[in-house]
């Protein structure tokens, strides 16, 4: 097979200073234009697609992307120069000290019985001469680096205020246009991510994942407050002197809620289990504030108060 000898960063088309982020958007374009899915007809796009895979994966790996800039290997990832540095240090280095191999230098070793092909292919970590991995100076059989997955596809989603508080399946339209129910997980909160399996691009290790981040929307009567929901209410004053049952709007529907006589605008009653999912499967609580709402028409009051006036002071706490 003959050796890759062009450049990574040719092939990606980016400079040889270019940032992670910026191999890693290089590739990606690439990689969705050259595509085999997506051309079939076209062997030589399917080459390129071949050689951009191999030139991200050399420079996506930092160890070995430092290498190659210091001319160790080239863009296949082997040794660049095999035998430098074998004549150092106690190393082998044949026929006088010169760097090279003649068949000379083999001489004494029983020629007959030596095959100079099974010596040099295990020095580069091959097949040994009987088929089995070559051992050889670069540390046993070679080592490559397993196909690169699809990239990741980023999706985001909102979801109304109600729908993440009760924990309602969401529908979300994926990058290949087809649909699919999210069903939302437990303590979800505005940013949380959810990762969808085999839902990103393609790639010649596999197919990427979905990742989806979720955005809830805000609501005109709630407000959420850790794991609970509040809101105002609105009462009127005969329902606050008297007491008695009002309707409550609640992220699961209306309920009933009793009101105390003598109940002060203000006051806050708390609707059990009526807030967000805890990630242990138990809810928050709903948190009512009472306002009393007087009369648009103040006349008919004035008059049933005529003669009458409150003594209190309920600004006396104030030290006003």
């Amino acid at each position: 097979m003959p050796m890759n000898t062009s450049d990574p960063y040719t092939t990606l088309g980016v400079a040889r200073n270019a940032s992670e982020k910026d191999i890693k958007s290089a590739y990606r374009k690439l990689a969705k234009e050259l595509h085999p899915d997506r051309n079939k007809d076209n062997p030589q796009a399917s080459e390129r697609f071949s050689k951009v895979t191999n030139a991200y994966d050399l420079l996506s790996d930092k160890d070995k992307r430092a290498q190659f800039d210091r001319g160790e290997i080239d863009a296949d990832g082997n040794p660049a120069n095999p035998f430098a540095g074998m004549g150092g240090g106690g190393g082998f280095r044949p026929n006088g000290g010169q760097r090279g191999y003649r068949a000379e230098d083999f001489q004494g070793f029983g020629t007959e019985d030596v095959d100079l092909g099974d010596i040099f292919e295990g020095l580069f970590g091959g097949r040994g001469p009987r088929g089995g991995p070559g051992a050889g100076p670069f540390g046993g059989a070679q080592q490559r680096r397993a196909p690169q997955k699809g990239a990741d596809i980023a999706y985001k989603l909102r979801v109304p205020f109600v729908d993440a508080a009760a924990l309602k399946d969401q529908r979300i339209t994926l990058a290949d246009g087809k649909t699919i129910d999210l069903k939302l997980p437990k303590g979800v909160e505005d940013g949380t991510q959810m990762r969808l399996k085999g839902k990103g691009e393609q790639g010649p290790g596999g197919t990427g994942d979905g990742l989806v981040t979720i955005a809830i929307d805000r609501h005109t009567l709630f407000r959420r407050e850790g794991d609970d929901v509040r809101n105002d209410l609105p009462i009127t004053l005969d329902e606050a002197v008297r007491g008695g049952k009002v309707r409550v709007p609640t992220v699961d529907g209306p309920v009933m809620m009793t009101i105390k006589p003598g109940t002060n605008g203000g006051s806050v009653l708390r609707l059990k289990g009526k807030g967000f999912t805890r990630k242990n499967g138990t809810r928050g609580d709903q948190l009512v504030t009472l306002e009393i709402q007087l009369p648009e028409q103040l006349d008919e009051l004035a008059e049933r108060l005529d003669g009458w006036k409150d003594e209190s002071d309920p600004r006396s706490k104030l030290g006003v």
